[in-house]
């Protein structure tokens, strides 16, 4: 057991209160650091030490990391969104003695742009939607011209458009379904005043598919899939409610997937995104995070131990090793259910995807059926550590974060 502590930057959402249980529970010391002290990860009982930084990937916050290591030592450093992973890339020579669980600074940019990232997935025979890179009004009009319809709009990199969105009053959609030439054309004026334009991509049908690989060394060293019972969006989006799928399947899928992070120089965490058609067993490669994800408190609960191998490999440590994880286990989000079912039941006008057949009868059923479902767990509750999901309702009934 490694006696070093482990920071874990931004908690406010389940993913890291998911590593905080983990790692706690495994023994190790942790650190919850966050911007607000609302931050539902810093009420574990599994956190040693709490620390409130406001301002977010700021001078204040580096002076803070840095005196935890001086008073510290080597402890590893955890974090899980895209935009603390790109700024703790340009600072990890300012944060010794600490440890930051990063990948390649190349490979975390290959990642980050969709387009380089479907290329190399070509490479290795990952089936991918064909997918357009627009770059002016006249690439809308000639892209239309014979475009397989319908198509989902994504930007190739979000945190990299984000700002000029918001100075133009644009709101930034993860994804955007358009049925004809009429629709992608009149989406595309849409963003002609800031002159970028997000990646054109064909509809998969099917459901998600989340195939989480730890890469350590160019070697995959841990697995675990699951496959989106429920969305939020309910048309597509992160999952609601997820099931561990035995590792036994997808097996040629699964080793595609460590190929590509074998091509791209992977190190650490990555989900291998897919949308898969159960009817005819095909998967389209939709994209890779580079992160942390949402779905992680299952793999946590199933006994995948991601967040333990990542504690390890920064400290430079040899990986524990790990019992196989258990298959079956169910996850889910109440709230965002309840969400869910508001939308598909009493404004369903509101579900974009117009290919989605809502069946409200069995979303129902399924729902309440969950309750008494055996191998079911949960995003946020657990009766041994119910402080975050407390401090979840409050923050909800008083609308702060």
């Amino acid at each position: 057991m490694s006696e070093r502590p482990c920071i874990v930057l931004g908690v406010e959402s389940q993913i890291g209160l998911a590593i905080i249980r983990e790692l706690g529970l495994h023994g190790i010391r942790v650190v919850a650091v966050s911007h607000t002290p609302h931050a539902i990860g810093l009420f574990s009982r599994h956190v040693w030490r709490r620390l409130v930084v406001p301002g977010q990937r700021s001078a204040a916050l580096l002076a803070a990391l840095r005196a935890t290591g001086d008073e510290l030592g080597a402890c590893s450093l955890i974090t899980i969104s895209e935009a603390n992973l790109m700024w703790l890339q340009t600072v990890r020579h300012e944060l010794s003695p600490l440890r930051p669980a990063l990948p390649d600074a190349k490979a975390l940019r290959a990642v980050l742009d969709k387009q380089v990232t479907l290329a190399l997935a070509t490479e290795v025979g990952i089936l991918v939607p064909r997918t357009e890179d627009p770059r002016s009004l006249d690439d809308i009009d000639r892209i239309a011209a014979d475009f397989p319809f319908p198509a989902v709009l994504k930007w190739k990199d979000p945190n990299a458009v984000a700002a000029s969105l918001a100075t133009a009053g644009i709101p930034l959609h993860k994804a955007e379904f358009v049925y004809d030439a009429v629709e992608l054309r009149t989406v595309g004026h849409r963003y002609s005043g800031i002159g970028r334009w997000p990646l054109i991509q064909q509809y998969c049908p099917g459901r998600g598919l989340g195939q989480f690989i730890f890469m350590h060394q160019g070697r995959a060293v841990r697995r675990f899939q699951h496959l989106r019972i429920a969305e939020w969006p309910p048309e597509g989006g992160f999952s609601s409610v997820c099931e561990g799928v035995p590792l036994a399947r997808h097996l040629v899928l699964q080793e595609r997937s460590t190929a590509l992070l074998q091509r791209i120089g992977w190190s650490g965490v990555a989900m291998v995104e897919y949308r898969l058609d159960e009817g005819s067993d095909q998967a389209w490669l939709m994209e890779i995070n580079g992160r942390f994800w949402g779905s992680l408190p299952l793999a946590s609960h199933a006994g995948a131990g991601f967040a333990l191998l990542a504690h390890y490999a920064a400290l430079g440590e040899a990986l524990p090793e790990l019992p196989p994880a258990r298959d079956g286990l169910r996850c889910r989000m109440v709230a965002t259910e309840l969400k869910r079912l508001w939308r598909l039941l009493i404004r369903p006008e509101l579900v974009t995807d117009r290919q989605f057949r809502i069946r409200r009868v069995a979303e129902v059923a399924r729902f309440i059926a969950d309750f008494f479902r055996p191998r079911v767990s949960y995003y946020v509750w657990n009766w041994r550590d119910p402080q975050p999901f407390l401090k979840d309702l409050a923050n909800l009934l008083l609308r702060r974060g």
